[in-house]
């Protein structure tokens, strides 16, 4: 098979030493660079605003809602929640945005995230930008070495996901009370906190990590009737696991929102009852 003309050293992806001869990169005559490209824009959006938001250690509470963000608040720098999950474990000497205590974990699920890792692979690093389009980089490694390497945490990192979503199933709860703390009412943040922590638990339990935990390494399904009902579940909601991603990405920043234009006097919740 013929190989490229340019000097050793000098062409890097399919033009690189090694490769097959091939004027053409690809030969998809469609939008292809809309995806990634429309990938990355949300992506990028998204981690610019959390960013703004968890360093801001503001306006992240307004009774009785509290910011996704925020919650469970770990110092003792914390706005009081009436109620709601204050846990003074790092103390007065933690300065910082508490919302860098917690934020780790959530994002740390994300960031290793089967989906997330081929969107932002494709979005930021092209390897590969799409389908039968070749990246341009000069040798693959996989994920075999630091940082990727970390990638393996996912499983874990699930794990800690779990009681991150069972707080934020509380503080949805919480949000049954008025600003005064009376139960039984409702807003239209109840409503938002309720769309957010639907999806929220639908995204992680459509991981990957969680189908394998249900269903993983069994020889036999019909001996395990119920793992082989919960695995169809989990496979169910698994193939929908790009929509789970990127709605709950979107939900619970319109939460963290909402919470800062309450804080913020921007306008009041509306109540339903």
């Amino acid at each position: 098979m013929a190989t490229g003309t340019e000097p050793p050293g000098t062409a890097t992806g399919v033009r690189s030493p090694g490769r097959a001869d091939i004027a053409a990169r690809h030969l998809r005559t469609d939008r292809w660079w809309l995806s990634p490209a429309v990938t990355a824009a949300g992506l990028l959006a998204f981690v610019a605003y959390s960013t703004w938001r968890a360093f801001a250690n503001a306006h992240y509470y307004a009774a009785p809602y509290v910011s996704p963000f925020y919650s469970p608040c770990l110092a003792e720098n914390c706005v009081p929640m009436r109620g709601g999950p204050n846990w003074e474990i790092f103390g007065s000497w933690w300065g910082l945005s508490p919302a860098l205590l917690i934020l780790v974990f959530p994002l740390g699920f994300r960031l290793t995230c089967y989906y997330y890792r081929k969107a932002y692979y494709r979005g930021f690093w092209a390897a590969p930008p799409a389908c039968a389009v070749a990246e341009p980089h000069r040798t693959y490694t996989g994920e075999t070495r630091f940082p990727l390497l970390l990638q393996n945490l996912h499983r874990y990192f699930f794990y800690a996901a779990l009681p991150v979503a069972g707080i934020l199933t509380y503080d949805t709860v919480l949000t049954f009370r008025n600003a005064d703390y009376d139960w039984g009412h409702a807003g239209l943040g109840t409503l938002l906190f309720l769309v957010n922590i639907a999806l929220i638990w639908a995204y992680t339990l459509s991981c990957h990590s969680c189908r394998h935990i249900v269903g993983g390494r069994l020889k036999h399904f019909s001996k395990h009737p119920v793992r082989y009902r919960l695995w169809t579940w989990v496979g169910r909601l698994n193939a929908r696991h790009m929509l789970l991603a990127w709605s709950s990405l979107i939900s619970v920043a319109l939460c963290d929102l909402y919470v800062y234009l309450l804080a913020t006097g921007t306008f009041d919740d509306p109540r339903f009852f």
